[in-house]
């Protein structure tokens, strides 16, 4: 199992938390299937199924899984049968229903679908690294994100949850190693990037696989054009997409991480070693990181 995408938070170094106080505090928040009555329902799963803990613990770091069921409705079916049913009233009262009146039908039509809709339902991840101090949401949008933490601080009474501050943007560090052509150490700049203007135009370049010639890079800075996204690799281990906002996307595990892999014999085996494996090097990359963005914002 590996993150795919990294939405990063601040904890304090060295969390006074055990897995068994957390997964206590998550219980009056454990996911319940939704009601026929329900559009949405969001609770905390145990991230290794039925009967098994709200968090799951392996060599100090902590795995949580917010479940999601959503009911499908689309507005073009509640459109379709309210239209239907407008028409009807016309016919016996002699006039069409007046905007009000439309608006009340649509909420009638909704209740009355809710309870045949179809169901969907998704997870999203949460890594806790109590030791260093991270929390790590597998979200590709700030938003899904924030499902996660409105819970998590709604479930932890006064937890001490904080955006990561650097002392330099990553736009303006990004933007500096493509000027000098030159990564920091223990990366790698690869072949995708994207160039914005900050005026009004917000005139874009992106390259998708592309060779990053140093002179084309500096004229497009020279003109204006900060980095937004920029593709790397750590260590030679694993490669990503660093965004302005600090996101990391696309993650992606290499060979020589998965030639490293120790043998396992079972599911619960398999998936502690992954786990193990994944928060062990994801930890050190984001601590390289920051380190390469100029480190943290002192307070």
């Amino acid at each position: 199992m590996w993150f795919k995408n990294l939405q990063i938070y601040r904890l304090p170094r060295a969390w006074a938390v055990t897995a068994d106080e957390l997964s206590a505090a998550l219980a009056s928040q454990a996911f319940t299937p939704a009601s026929s009555s329900e559009l949405l329902r969001q609770g905390w799963a145990p991230p290794r199924g039925d009967g098994a803990p709200l968090v799951h613990a392996v060599n100090g770091q902590f795995l949580l899984q917010l479940a999601t069921e959503k009911k499908l409705l689309p507005s073009s079916v509640i459109n379709q049968v309210a239209k239907a049913k407008a028409a009807e009233l016309e016919e016996q009262q002699g006039f069409a229903p007046g905007k009000k009146a439309m608006k009340e039908l649509k909420e009638r039509v909704a209740d009355e679908l809710l309870p045949r809709a179809f169901s969907i339902r998704g997870n999203t991840w949460a890594w806790i690294d109590p030791v260093n101090g991270w929390l790590v949401v597998d979200a590709a949008s700030p938003s899904k994100a924030d499902d996660v933490i409105k819970l998590l601080l709604k479930a932890v009474d006064k937890m001490p949850l904080e955006s990561v501050r650097l002392q330099h943007s990553p736009v303006a560090v990004m933007t500096a190693w493509l000027e000098s052509d030159e990564a920091p150490h223990n990366f790698t700049v690869d072949q995708d990037t994207e160039l914005r203007a900050t005026g009004e135009s917000r005139a874009a370049v992106r390259y998708v696989k592309h060779s990053l010639d140093p002179e084309d890079i500096g004229r497009h800075i020279a003109g204006g054009k900060q980095c937004t996204r920029l593709a790397m690799t750590w260590n030679s281990r694993i490669s990503f997409v660093l965004t302005e906002q600090l996101a990391i996307k696309s993650v992606r595990p290499l060979d020589v991480i998965k030639e490293g892999e120790a043998i396992t014999y079972s599911d619960d085996e398999r998936f502690d070693n992954d786990m193990m494996l994944m928060t062990g090097e994801l930890a050190k990359l984001l601590a390289d990181l920051v380190e390469a963005l100029g480190g943290e914002a002192k307070a």
